[in-house]
């Protein structure tokens, strides 16, 4: 008897953690690997915040926090929506969960029947379509090509909805590209999302204060506040504030999803870790240079890995603009022979060649929706950053 339910068996281990545990073993063996896969800051938490988090556990806030997030972190988090979206939300329309991932996860939950469809744009981040089909859902991938700045094309989604279809999932700047929407096209999108009003939005701005344009990241419910009777704004401290391990998400939307997603919780893991909530609280309430000086640090080496990128025939790169990776297009390397005399036939057939020939981790393009490509992650230091790109350029030059 299979113990292990369809809906598991219908999804597929995350290629980002598949990827650490090869490189993990590679290591072992006495490899020398230059990880560029990981998707987080490789800075330590700044230094206050994890002196609230001390003073927390001193102060003995170490019971069991509230379902759906303390107080006055709900309070915090209203007050930084209100003031980089300008939408207000009842302190009981925001929900604080394990990470942004679990947001995520509690919205398509609590909403989807079996067969509702989500729109998904691809390049995509590698989890969202396995959360719909997990949760009885169908992902409907609509492409977005270089050529577009990889930012979904109106026409495209309108051309995808149909009357089953649930939610729009929209990444600004994106996961895996850096792709970041402008007013111009948030307002084409939103024109379409009005003409369809069963259609709901799930905004992920996680990497929202990561952004090298020098202006500020637009967001949709900024151009088209009407949206918000239908639109999840879901963020966290992850990356903004080198806050992975403290895994802190938080979502605000809608009155009725929000319960939902509250009873989910509480019946499933119940309230974040009090003392990571502590330390978000001072995230969010304390100064915000340590932001500021992170994307700075994050933008100089997105430079210094596309002028070395840019220098590899056959990598095509189209400029991200937020977040911490760039994505290279490898197709001209496809068809091309390895020198054991084998022909790389995909982009995981290549970055299956980088670890080996060159010690590069890279994660393939396919697993984000987008074959013929592969993403790398700049989360790395200029030292770690500039060896590996060296050597993606030194194994593509070997290939005939």
């Amino acid at each position: 008897m299979n113990i292990v339910a369809d809906r598991v068996q219908r999804i597929k281990l995350s290629p980002s953690v598949a990827a650490r545990a090869i490189i993990a073993q590679l290591r072992e063996e006495g490899r020398r690997i230059i990880d560029l896969t990981i998707g987080e800051p490789d800075f330590a938490t700044p230094a206050h915040i994890c002196e609230a988090a001390v003073a927390a556990i001193g102060r003995g806030q170490t019971k069991y926090p509230a379902a759906q997030g303390v107080p006055a972190l709900r309070r915090a988090i209203r007050a930084r929506i209100l003031a980089d979206i300008g939408q207000d939300y009842p302190v009981g329309q925001i929900i604080v969960s394990t990470g942004a991932k679990q947001v995520i996860y509690n919205a398509l939950a609590a909403s989807l029947n079996e067969g509702d469809e989500v729109i998904i744009p691809a390049p995509y981040w590698v989890s969202y379509p396995d959360m719909v089909t997990v949760n009885g859902g169908k992902p409907v991938i609509v492409p977005a090509t270089p050529a577009g700045g990889y930012r979904i094309d109106p026409q495209a989604l309108e051309a995808a909805i149909t009357a089953r279809t649930k939610w729009l999932m929209l990444n600004s700047p994106s996961n895996p590209t850096g792709a970041l929407y402008r007013r111009e096209d948030l307002q084409a999108l939103a024109a379409v999302l009005e003409r369809h009003p069963h259609v709901w939005l799930m905004t992920d701005d996680i990497y929202a204060r990561l952004n090298f344009t020098g202006q500020p990241s637009v967001h949709p419910l900024q151009v088209a506040p009407r949206l918000a009777e239908r639109t999840l704004v879901v963020n966290g401290v992850s990356k903004a504030y080198a806050m992975t391990g403290w895994r802190i998400g938080y979502g605000a939307g809608p009155e009725p999803l929000l319960k939902a997603m509250a009873i989910l919780q509480s019946q499933s893991t119940s309230g974040a870790s009090s003392i990571s909530q502590a330390a978000a609280l001072a995230a969010l309430e304390g100064p915000q240079d340590c932001v500021t000086q992170f994307a700075g640090i994050f933008r100089e080496r997105r430079d210094e890995a596309l002028r070395r990128l840019r220098a590899v025939a056959g990598l095509a790169l189209v400029e991200p603009e937020g977040a911490f990776y760039v994505f290279p297009d490898c197709s001209a390397l496809l068809g091309k022979r390895m020198p054991d005399g084998k022909v790389l036939r995909t982009d995981t057939d290549l970055t299956h060649y980088l670890l080996r020939e060159a010690g590069v981790a890279v994660i393939d393009g396919s697993a984000y929706g987008a074959p013929g490509t592969f993403r790398l992650s700049f989360a790395a230091s200029l030292q770690d950053l500039r060896a590996g790109c060296e050597g993606i350029a030194q194994a593509c030059a070997k290939l005939q």
